[in-house]
């Protein structure tokens, strides 16, 4: 249950952020299934990501222990990133979406 948790709250707050970016920003909207999707995955990668840059990134199993101790600082870091990673891979298909759209 904690792993699956630990899954979750990546993904949910990337395809967040990937809905918030196409709302804020026209230009990188490539749509509400494209953008939650992308979102998603953009999210779930962010954490593996930053941590192999030497950045103190919450991803799976850290999130997960972060939600049964209640820490809010972990916890708020694993949202924050998740929805960063997903707001770029969101912007970034919706760039390409239109712009293959235009030709």
């Amino acid at each position: 249950m904690e792993m699956i948790l630990g899954l979750l709250i990546p993904a949910l707050s990337g395809a967040a952020g990937g809905n918030i970016i196409g709302k804020v920003a026209g230009a990188l909207n490539g749509g509400g299934m494209m953008n939650t999707i992308l979102g998603a995955v953009g999210g779930l990668g962010a954490g593996t990501v930053l941590g192999s840059m030497g950045m103190d990134a919450t991803g799976g199993a850290e999130a997960a222990e972060a939600v049964s101790n209640f820490d809010v600082g972990t916890l708020l870091s694993g949202v924050l990133g998740g929805a960063g990673g997903g707001a770029a891979l969101g912007g970034v298909g919706g760039i390409i979406k239109n712009m293959m759209s235009k030709s």
